[in-house]
């Protein structure tokens, strides 16, 4: 097994300062068990630091006020990483956002390829939003560059 890395390498980095399909993990704070989420507001703001944006009223904000432990799961380069470490509250509120968005910086303790031995993603998931297409431009660019801002 390969030692994981302490950081995002440059390639990595780069994929998450677009919008990006992934699977944040916390700690349920009813459970302690996994809880998985997929959301696409999510900004590398460095090498050790994954920026991520939520509901304010999203279970994730319970769970990450019980238990900072997270993880980011993204699909690049063939292959499935996971970045783990800490998440600390950013802003309860993004500003110049039309509503509630609370902002998160999970600070990378370790980043792992998590994909089983042998095999190759051939094909990256892809989404569509189900709502007005200049909407959902307009809110991701507010939400990214509120990300960046904060």
């Amino acid at each position: 097994m390969k030692e994981p890395m302490t950081a995002l390498p440059e390639g990595l980095l780069r994929q998450l300062q677009k919008e990006k399909f992934v699977l944040l993990t916390t700690v349920d704070q009813d459970t302690g068990g996994p809880a998985n989420n997929a959301i696409s507001w999510v900004y590398a703001v460095d090498p050790a630091t994954v920026r991520f944006a939520v509901d304010a009223r999203s279970r994730i904000v319970g769970n990450l006020a019980q238990n900072p432990r997270a993880s980011v799961t993204f699909f690049a380069d063939g292959t499935v990483y996971t970045a783990y470490g800490k998440a600390r509250q950013v802003t309860e509120a993004l500003a110049n956002v039309p509503f509630r968005l609370a902002c998160y910086d999970i600070v990378i303790d370790a980043v792992r390829d998590t994909m089983f031995y042998g095999s190759r993603i051939t094909v990256e998931p892809e989404y569509e939003k189900k709502y007005d297409k200049r909407a959902a431009d307009k809110l991701d660019q507010q939400v990214y560059e509120a990300m960046r801002n904060a």
